[in-house]
């Protein structure tokens, strides 16, 4: 019975270090993969050591063959949805083939691996019972400043934290916007770099952000905010 495999790929570093060897025995085992990106995907399978040459593996981009994606499955083949970094599925366009292979009743079976959004909440120290993520902001101002103050509302009446991400050349934006329109004690965490050696997980309230004047640069990051 063919399975999809929803295959996460390592936030920084090899393969070995993120995936454990039983997730690591099944992508060898495919020959079939659907990805964001195909030149990515490979440099992960490449890193992986597959044990056929790379010519002989399929790899479909999600975003250019919607209609041929499921065609291996069908065929009775198992097939691997890889991310671009992190956990397919979740901020990730692999959603739409789980969401296809479920309609058609196929078994969807997740890989163990990393991922960036609970990595942080692991690491902040934040509400970990209640928790939402809330994908990326907007990015007009105006509209920017009033989401922030939809979700520290959200995050002060539910008790539960928020997280969310940006693209990193506008990771300081985002932040400058969270420290001007958030409540002094409410907190926040920035986890840049999750897994790298650069790694960076601060937690503080707002009115500390105001006066350490801090900035991210353009790292991968997720945010994360609860409010008393």
């Amino acid at each position: 019975m063919p399975v999809l495999y929803a295959i996460p790929t390592p936030l920084g570093g090899a393969p070995k270090d993120a995936l454990p060897a039983s997730a690591l025995e099944i992508v060898r085992s495919l020959e079939h993969f659907a990805a964001e990106n195909a030149k990515s995907a490979r440099a992960f399978l490449s890193a992986v050591g597959m044990p056929r040459p790379l010519q002989q593996i399929e790899i479909v981009e999600i975003a250019s063959a919607k209609a041929e994606l499921l065609k291996p499955l069908r065929q009775g083949h198992s097939l691997g949805v890889v991310s671009e970094a992190g956990c397919p599925a979740i901020a990730d366009p692999g959603a739409a083939v789980i969401e296809a292979a479920h309609r058609e009743g196929f078994r969807v079976v997740p890989l163990v691996g990393p991922s960036s959004i609970v990595l942080a909440l692991m690491a902040s120290g934040l509400e970990g019972q209640r928790f939402a993520f809330c994908g990326y902001l907007p990015r007009e101002g105006a509209e920017r400043k009033k989401r922030i103050g939809e979700l520290e509302r959200r995050s002060q009446r539910e008790k539960q934290t928020e997280i969310f991400i940006e693209t990193p050349y506008r990771n300081d934006v985002l932040l400058a916007a969270l420290v001007e329109a958030c409540n002094p004690g409410t907190r926040l965490c920035v986890a840049a770099d999750l897994t790298l050696p650069s790694e960076s997980v601060q937690t503080k309230p707002i009115a500390e952000w105001r006066r350490a004047k801090a900035t991210i640069g353009r790292r991968p990051a997720v945010f994360l905010l609860l409010a008393d």
